[in-house]
């Protein structure tokens, strides 16, 4: 896949919303396209998760900051573990006990983060 269609399927991920109501896991096949779409992602059980690190806690809090904004708006809420300036973000939807589209979703909008900033 070339740089540029990489670039582009994550942009469309990342611009999607996250939908309620009747979530379903997404199959093998979908994670494995979806993590394609979110470097550095890890597929582990249940969840997705990601470890950000930064120059110092405030720069780490005012990440989880940004990424509660987008948890807020899209109504989709992602574990966080904070130790100084390492951030580790999980996700997983609790409501089918595995991962949703939406899960992939947030993590292209976190992902994104750094890149309006």
């Amino acid at each position: 896949m070339s740089f540029l269609n990489h670039e582009l399927k994550m942009e469309r991920l990342a611009d999607k919303k996250c939908i309620h109501g009747d979530l379903v896991q997404v199959t093998l096949a979908e994670i494995s396209e979806y993590l394609e779409q979110i470097p550095d992602w890890t597929f582990e059980g249940n969840k997705i998760s990601k470890k950000f690190t930064f120059q110092n806690y405030k720069d780490a809090m005012e990440f989880v900051n940004k990424v509660a904004e987008i948890a807020e708006q899209e109504n989709h809420h992602p574990h966080m573990e904070v130790s100084y300036n390492n951030v580790v973000i999980s996700l997983t939807t609790h409501s089918i006990n595995g991962l949703s589209k939406n899960d992939f979703i947030i993590a292209a909008k976190i992902n994104n983060i750094n890149k309006k900033d």
